[in-house]
């Protein structure tokens, strides 16, 4: 009984140690992976994974393990920072994996990168033919850049010469049945308006909505229904 509340220490110990330690580096770390990032996060799982089930190891070498490697990742980025050339080494750099329109072929046998790889990550960026791409960048992180075509890239306001209004965020209103008070304070609206809104579009209760949302610009309060439940269960 004993070993199991060691360990249940040791791992909440850990726990906080880590989502600490990733507070204090910042949100870089977790943003996006690089090739350093993927192995500092491994090496850093193992060995605290280790010091959990290893029975002479316990909070204070847990501690400076954790410790240790965080100094090591922290340095790292002092460096970087500093010297440019290293971050080529410890981070990588993009490569243009689409020229001018024109598939690079060295750069994508280089990065190990298939033409089904490539077609996958525009896919993502709403991109369904290399035709429609001018310029194709793989980020250091695995992730694909892309500028379209003219021909292709949707256009702006300015392209349209229309006058710019000002953007304003939707605000989640309600979500799984719940108000969101403090989101319809910031919109300066009320239970009350709520409630007749929903009645304009057929809803009799908040609780029959999953999410609701109010879009100022439009001034339009989009709403979504349950749909695999007649009632929310409390």
């Amino acid at each position: 009984m004993n070993e199991y509340l060691l360990m249940l220490a040791d791992a909440i110990f850990g726990f906080i140690a880590l989502f600490a330690l990733v507070k204090i580096l910042g949100k870089t770390q977790i943003s996006s992976l690089t090739p350093f990032d993927f192995i500092s996060a491994v090496i850093l799982g193992e060995l605290v994974g280790n010091a959990l089930y290893d029975e002479e190891a316990g909070i204070p070498k847990i501690a400076f393990l954790i410790a240790l490697w965080g100094l090591l990742i922290y340095i790292t980025e002092i460096i970087t920072q500093k010297f440019k050339g290293s971050r080529y080494l410890l981070e990588g750099q993009p490569s243009m994996v689409i020229h001018k329109g024109h598939l690079v072929y060295d750069v994508l046998k280089q990065n190990r990168l298939d033409i089904d790889e490539l077609q996958h990550m525009l896919r993502s960026k709403d991109v369904f033919s290399i035709e429609e791409v001018e310029y194709a960048i793989l980020e250091a992180d695995g992730e694909v850049s892309v500028l379209k075509k003219p021909e292709y890239q949707t256009p702006t306001i300015a392209d349209l010469n229309l006058a710019p209004k000002p953007v304003k965020i939707g605000r989640v209103l309600i979500s799984d049945g719940e108000i969101v008070w403090d989101n319809l304070k910031e919109a300066s609206l009320n239970k009350t308006w709520l409630e007749e809104e929903l009645h304009k579009q057929n809803v009799q209760s908040i609780e029959d909505v999953f999410y609701a949302e109010w879009q100022e610009n439009q001034q339009k309060l989009f709403v979504a229904l349950y749909h695999t439940k007649k009632k929310r269960q409390n």
